[in-house]
């Protein structure tokens, strides 16, 4: 099975970028690909409770929803542990899929094959 690791760096500063790589996570997903979106930058509060139902790019599907099904169809969500961290994001405001990890985690991922894309 392949893997594949998006980095998404977006989130209401750029309504677009916030959302496709859930798009592109979602169909490799959907195509039981290992597929895991790591949210950095501004992008970590995506994995926040709350945060993705007040992004929609016109002529996209809403991201709650996109996200949403991206994790039913087995995608994970990966949320920086030194981005979260000075944004004062803990687990307890996490959303159901998401995770906070280390670099580790993600050397990890890389080292093993991942392909990578950023957005």
């Amino acid at each position: 099975m392949a893997k594949l690791l998006i980095n998404c760096t977006h989130g209401e500063d750029d309504p677009e970028r916030a959302t496709l790589p859930f798009i592109v996570g979602n169909v490799a997903a959907s195509a039981d690909q290992e597929t895991i979106v790591f949210l950095t930058i501004e992008g970590a509060w995506l994995a926040t409770k709350g945060y993705a139902e007040r992004i929609h790019k016109e002529g996209f599907q809403p991201l709650s929803d996109v996200m949403r099904s991206f994790v039913e169809n087995g995608g994970k969500i990966w949320a920086c542990g030194t981005c979260t961290k000075p944004r004062g994001i803990t687990d307890s405001d996490l959303i159901p899929g998401a995770k906070i990890v280390t670099a580790a985690s993600v050397i990890e991922q890389l080292l093993a094959g991942a392909a990578s894309m950023d957005f």
